[in-house]
């Protein structure tokens, strides 16, 4: 066997090996920036309501309910 052959067949086996690890790390750089800028998508559902928000959706409801009773009171007694 040819040592002289077989270590210069070697370092060209080196050299497509660093190509392919450079264009793999490459790969992987790319993915991460690009996982980086990608925006996440809005969540669905519920709306997060801060504790002001929530208290006049409260106070609304309460002046509504308030509303609905007095107004079946009123039916009930112009039924009898």
């Amino acid at each position: 066997m040819n040592i002289n052959k077989a270590i210069r067949e070697l370092y060209e086996e080196k050299k497509r090996l660093d190509r392919v690890i450079a264009s793999l790390e490459e790969m992987q750089r790319n993915a991460a920036a690009l996982a980086s800028t990608i925006v996440p998508e809005k969540r669905r559902g519920r709306k997060f309501m801060d504790p002001k928000a929530r208290q006049e959706v409260s106070e609304r409801m309460k002046r509504y309910w308030d509303a609905r009773r007095k107004q079946e009171q009123a039916a009930q007694h112009g039924k009898s």
